[in-house]
């Protein structure tokens, strides 16, 4: 019993078991769901989130926390919409200057020892103003091959669960088996003993920072591909749902542990949650809540399988 239930496969176990049992429950109170058209319908806008999941997961990763997430999204959004789609070279320049301002951040918040809660709340109000410096009134338009992207129709599969599919493995890919990744969680693990080994926390701060914003931006992407358009407030709620998608897949805010797959399960629970909600009539100002209560009762469970591991390993 103590093998099967060991912390990693409790961090897996929850959030698989959670987004089952809520599948399991959709397609009780509504059975066309259980389709090809159904499945793209309830994990629709699952990809810009478990982006987002993943970007957030990768700032938890070391010891840190962004509340910019979800302003930085709906920019790369208003991004996207506009000059991406009608002056592609200043698009694609502009996003990667605001990576390259994610990198910035994190050697900031190193260098001058800042919470990052406050650095990055600061800039989610530039975010927000640049974004409706840009798109004063919701518009714009996806370019075509963001839209054609997120709207095809793989056989058997929906883009939706593919792609995503494709963003765990890549996650799990970099951060659990790259040495890149062993670096990065060991700054969130043991800073001191990554410095003693040789390695550069400012560097390992900046690389986890910019790759975050990377993520986001192709969440923003990805956002207005299923859209079609763009406004500045398309993704406020981003920051909160990435925080409980990685916390809902078996991450925690300190100690470097996180699991990119988990992070993913977690999103798309978070997605079909909504759907679910959706299908009980519940109105859309109490369905925040309710998602909420969904979160907390998941990581009671969590906490309840963690305590009860660790008191047969006490024996």
């Amino acid at each position: 019993m103590r093998g099967f239930l060991s912390a990693d496969r409790i961090r897996m176990l929850v959030p698989a078991a959670s987004l089952t049992v809520l599948l399991i429950a959709v397609f009780w109170l509504q059975p066309r769901a259980m389709s090809y058209t159904g499945l793209n319908l309830l994990f629709n806008l699952a990809v810009p989130i478990a982006l987002a999941t993943i970007a957030q997961m990768l700032i938890m990763m070391v010891n840190d926390l962004d509340l910019s997430i979800g302003t930085f999204v709906s920019f790369v959004a208003c991004v996207t919409a506009t000059f991406l789609q009608t002056d592609p070279v200043i698009g694609v320049l502009i996003l990667a200057g605001c990576i390259g301002v994610y990198a910035g951040m994190g050697v900031i918040i190193h260098l001058r020892n800042l919470p990052s809660i406050v650095v990055t709340l600061g800039m989610s109000f530039v975010w927000g103003g640049l974004a409706v410096l840009i798109l004063p009134s919701p518009g714009g338009t996806a370019p075509d091959w963001v839209r054609w992207l997120m709207t095809s129709r793989p056989p058997l599969v929906p883009m939706a669960i593919v792609a995503s599919v494709l963003i765990a493995v890549v996650g799990h890919l970099i951060v659990m088996r790259s040495s890149f990744g062993v670096v990065l969680r060991g700054v969130g693990g043991n800073e001191r003993s990554v410095a003693r080994a040789g390695w550069s926390i400012v560097r390992a701060r900046a690389a986890a920072y910019a790759l975050a914003g990377l993520f986001a931006v192709l969440a923003g992407i990805c956002l207005v591909g299923l859209t079609t358009s763009a406004d500045a407030n398309i993704a406020t709620r981003y920051t909160l749902l990435a925080i409980a998608g990685v916390i809902l897949g078996g991450g925690e805010f300190t100690g470097g542990r996180v699991s990119p797959i988990g992070a993913v399960i977690g999103a798309l629970t978070l997605t079909l949650a909504g759907s679910f909600l959706s299908f009980l009539r519940i109105s859309p100002d109490w369905q925040i809540g309710a998602q909420g209560a969904i979160l907390i009762l998941v990581l009671a469970l969590r906490l309840l399988l963690n305590r009860r591991e660790q008191a047969e390993q006490a024996k």
